[in-house]
C-alpha cells in the first residue's frame, strides 16, 4: 500500500500519531509518501521514518490512500494537494472540531484495521472553482473544498456585491462579504455567519452574507450546476477573495465567476462514521437537554 501522510507540523502531538502509524504497517511492505517539510521535521524530532520513504516533489506523487493528520484545516491543504489524483482521504483530528478530520486518537488504529480490511466506504465531496475575468490567475489553487469567501478590506465600510446567477441579477449584497460554500463547508464559515446545514451528498451550494446590511436577506441554497457571477464594489476599491482560506487581494474591476470543480474529492469513512453521527458528537445537534440525550442536563 502506498500511503500519503499530510500533517500539520505546528502541532507535536503529531509525532506521536505518526509513529503510531509507522509502527503499525512496519510488518507490511508499505511505502510512505512525506511532504519535504513533514520528512525533515519527522527526522529532526523523532528520527523514525521507515526506509520505504519518498519525498513528494512538485507536488507529484501517487498513492492509495492520503491520511490528514491535525484539524479541518490539514484536511483542506491535503486535499489541495491530492487534487484531481483521485486519492481517498483519511483524517485523523488532532486539533479541536473536527468534522473532515473525524478519526479521534483512541480510534487510529481501529480506523487503519478498517482500511487494511477494505472495511470503508468513500463519500464524494464537491468543490467550488473561481475564475476572474481578467484571466489571471488569481490564486494558485482556485478549487475550495469547504467555501470561496469575497470580504471586505476596511475596518468600517461594508462593501457592494452584485451577484448574477445563470446570468440573471439576482441582489446586490450590502455586506462584511459574501461566502459561497458546498455542502461540506456548510458546517463551517457559513454555519458561524448563519447559514443552513446541508448534508454533503446534496447537489446543492449556498450564498451567505456576512454581516448583512438587510435584516430580510437570507441564505440561499442554489443547485451545484449553476454559475454564479460577482462584481463587487469597495470604497478601498479593492476586495479580498478567499479560497478555503487561500487569500489574495484584488482589484475592484476584478469580476469574479464561481462553479462546480470538475472533479471530487473522496473522503473515507470508517467504524460507521457518519455525517449525522460527527453532528451529533461535535455540535451536540439535536440533543434535547431535559432527557437522557444530554445527560449535563438531566432533570432530576
Amino acid at each position: 500500500m502506498r500511503i500519503a501522510i499530510f500533517a500539520n507540523i505546528h502541532r507535536s502531538v503529531i509525532l506521536s500519531h505518526i509513529q503510531l502509524i509507522f509502527k503499525f504497517f512496519e510488518q507490511t511492505d508499505s511505502v510512505f509518501i512525506l511532504e519535504e517539510a513533514l520528512y525533515k521535521y519527522i527526522r529532526e524530532n523523532a528520527d523514525c521514518c521507515p526506509e520505504r520513504t519518498e519525498i513528494i516533489k512538485n507536488n507529484s506523487f501517487n498513492a492509495d490512500i492520503a491520511l490528514s493528520i491535525g484539524g479541518d484545516g490539514t484536511f483542506l491543504n491535503t486535499a489541495a494537494c491530492v487534487g484531481q489524483k483521485d486519492i481517498p482521504v483519511l483524517g485523523i483530528n488532532t486539533g479541536r472540531l473536527g468534522f473532515l478530520a473525524d478519526v479521534a486518537t483512541e480510534n487510529i488504529i481501529p480506523a487503519l484495521e478498517a482500511l487494511i480490511k477494505g472495511d470503508y466506504y468513500t463519500e464524494e465531496r464537491s468543490l467550488l472553482q473561481v475564475e476572474t475575468s481578467d484571466g489571471a490567475v488569481a490564486i494558485e489553487n482556485p478549487y475550495a473544498l469547504n467555501e470561496i469567501s469575497v470580504l471586505k478590506q476596511d475596518s468600517s465600510s461594508m462593501i457592494s456585491i452584485n451577484t448574477h446567477l445563470n446570468s440573471e441579477a439576482i441582489h446586490t449584497y450590502q455586506a462584511d462579504g459574501l461566502l459561497i460554500s458546498t455542502p461540506t463547508g456548510s458546517t463551517a464559515y457559513s454555519l458561524s455567519v448563519g447559514g443552513p446545514i446541508v448534508a454533503p451528498q446534496a447537489r446543492n451550494f449556498l450564498l451567505s452574507p456576512v454581516a448583512s446590511h438587510s435584516l430580510n436577506v437570507r441564505p440561499l441554497i442554489v443547485p451545484d450546476d449553476w454559475t454564479i457571477d460577482l462584481e463587487v464594489h469597495s470604497r478601498s476599491h479593492c476586495y479580498q477573495l478567499s479560497v478555503d482560506g487561500r487569500s489574495v487581494i484584488l482589484d475592484e474591476n476584478i469580476k469574479l465567476r464561481i462553479r462546480k470543480a470538475p472533479y471530487s474529492i473522496k473522503v473515507v469513512k470508517v467504524m460507521n462514521q457518519t455525517f449525522f453521527t460527527t453532528l451529533k458528537n461535535k455540535l451536540m445537534w439535536g440533543m434535547d437537554k431535559r432527557n437522557n440525550d444530554y445527560p449535563l442536563f438531566r432533570l432530576i
